[in-house]
């Protein structure tokens, strides 16, 4: 692929991303999308054959990119108390990152079997690097660790994804909360009469 034409590509996704992150898979035209790459539409089937094809490329490129920061933050940690506070760190501020792109997550194409392909590879290789990280740090049951510890990470997501108050300070308290919480358990209070 030349420069020019790696530009046009590059211009594409960008412009998909901004679109179907904003407006959702559906209410977002091939022509919008073009007209913000400052490309002839015609131009945007020579690199994808449809739509779905488009959202699955902004989709690989954007799963690509979160796993390669996470194994480089992970790498750059020198212990398991490091790794799973940046675990923390890395999850929730991609999502605050793209918080005004929350129709990227929940307006996709139905049913799409690249889509679903690639989602299931997506988890498959982020569950396979949380799961390393406990085994090799002598956690017992470091498969249920991991499920539990990406599960209690996406849903604090939903909170960051939904309410539009949600601010830096909360983000910082929530990554801060989910890795004590991993790391020591919940602390009840002591209670008298037990």
């Amino acid at each position: 692929m030349s420069e020019v034409q790696g530009d046009k590509y590059k211009a594409i996704l960008d412009a998909a991303f901004a679109l179907f992150g904003s407006q959702g898979f559906y209410d977002t035209k091939i022509s919008e999308i073009a007209e913000l790459a400052g490309i002839a539409k015609g131009t945007v089937y020579i690199y994808f054959k449809s739509k779905e094809k488009l959202f699955a490329a902004v989709s690989e490129r954007d799963f690509n990119e979160f796993l390669t920061r996470l194994e480089d933050g992970l790498a750059a940690c020198s212990n398991i108390k490091e790794q799973l506070q940046f675990i923390a760190k890395h999850h929730l501020e991609y999502y605050y990152e793209r918080k005004g792109h929350t129709k990227l997550f929940f307006m996709a194409p139905n049913n799409d079997p690249e889509l679903m392909r690639l989602m299931e590879n997506f988890l498959r290789s982020y569950m396979a690097a949380v799961f390393r990280i406990l085994e090799q740090g002598g956690v017992p049951e470091p498969h249920l660790h991991a499920k539990s510890y990406i599960g209690m990470l996406d849903r604090l997501k939903m909170d960051i994804l939904f309410d539009q108050a949600f601010t830096k300070e909360d983000l910082t308290k929530n990554i801060h909360f989910a890795s004590r919480l991993f790391l020591y358990g919940c602390r009840l209070p002591e209670t008298q009469g037990d």
